[in-house]
């Protein structure tokens, strides 16, 4: 391997003039930039990037952690959106700021974490993010606090810096626009009660319709999601025989999660009810995979998963910077609501009805 000896030789100049073309520290003329140059390429000099950031305090290394990559491989149905899209909105960002991003996936385990925290450390990482799979508490251990530690889509009880969805205001703005489209029997089935998103959601949607002045029916919310998909079929499918039956139905199912509303779709057909026609159906995630593939379109809330990633490497990279440590935590990221075929617009009819 070739040292910085072996390019002052070729090029022609001491040690220290290589040093300077590596470093930027000192005045070196153009042609003699130029023979280090070429001398470097020629003999295949790699430079010590250890050495230099002994000298600096500065290696220009980001540790990340996530279970995006296995969660990729494994996952035998589609969850919302993967956190894979999180990495790559902060993938993004420490490019364009010429930092690098060490990725380790946790496998599926959370008692490895405390190893791939520690790891990064011996390797001088300038900042941690710690990247979970859906809204949710963790716990972590300790990290010293000289090293800035940014969450996202999850926040700890030390009120570490976080990115979280604004599950309230996504769910609010939803069923806002459906009362626009002219819907006043909104039905909700939620995600599960332990979930962080659920109560926020919910809140949303209590939010919306009494800042339309409708009443609040706690019989047409109900729980929609189960881990194993066998059970979420059946609790599914009890929850829209008991909304169907009610003497005042529904005319919009608001679900969940998009992997829900397709499933929806499915029962909804079975039983003879047409999408939108005589059932509307909204989601939530925008994952894009269902939503625009589904017949029809589904409209439904995105998850801001890569504006999130965006904006924790920026949280990040300003707290390395010394920085915005004073910042309220957590940071809450609010996505569009896209709107498509699968919810029909009921106001033409409901001024027909009241002009005659």
């Amino acid at each position: 391997m070739a040292t910085i000896y072996d390019v002052a030789r070729l090029a022609d100049v001491s040690a220290k003039t290589v040093s300077r073309v590596l470093n930027g520290d000192g005045p070196v003329g153009a042609r003699t930039r130029e023979a280090v140059q070429d001398a470097m390429a020629k003999l295949g000099y790699v430079p010590s990037n250890a050495a230099r950031t002994m000298r600096s305090n500065r290696s220009g290394l980001v540790g990340l952690i996530t279970g995006a990559i296995t969660g990729a491989q494994e996952s035998a149905r589609p969850f919302g959106l993967p956190d894979l899209l999180i990495v790559q909105g902060i993938q993004r960002v420490m490019a364009s700021r010429d930092m690098t991003l060490m990725i380790a996936d946790t496998g599926g385990r959370a008692d490895r974490v405390p190893h791939l925290v520690r790891t990064f450390l011996e390797h001088r990482a300038e900042g941690l993010i710690y990247v979970a799979e859906y809204h949710q508490q963790i716990r972590l251990p300790q990290v010293p606090d000289a090293t800035p530690l940014v969450l996202v889509n999850c926040f700890d009880d030390a009120q570490s810096p976080a990115v979280l969805p604004d599950d309230r205001q996504g769910q609010h703005a939803l069923v806002r626009r459906l009362v626009a489209a002219g819907h006043r029997r909104i039905a909700y089935l939620t995600l599960r009660a332990d979930m962080e998103a659920t109560p926020l959601r919910t809140a949303g949607y209590q939010d919306a319709l009494a800042e339309a002045g409708l009443p609040f029916d706690p019989a047409i919310v109900r729980i929609g999601y189960q881990s194993d998909e066998e059970g979420e079929m059946q609790l599914l499918w009890d929850a829209i025989d008991d909304l169907l039956r009610l003497p005042e139905p529904p005319t919009v199912l608001c679900c969940g999660n998009d992997a829900m509303a397709m499933r929806v779709y499915g029962i909804l057909r079975s039983r003879g009810v047409r999408v939108p026609d005589d059932m509307s159906v909204a989601g939530y995630d925008n994952h894009r995979i269902i939503a625009e593939t589904l017949y029809p379109p589904l409209t439904t809330v995105e998850l801001p998963y890569a504006a999130m990633g965006m904006k924790a490497a920026d949280r990040l990279m300003s707290l390395i910077a010394g920085q915005g440590r004073e910042e309220p935590a957590p940071t809450l990221v609010t996505g569009p609501v896209l709107w498509r075929d699968s919810v029909v617009e009921r106001r033409a009819a409901t001024l027909q009805s009241i002009s005659l």
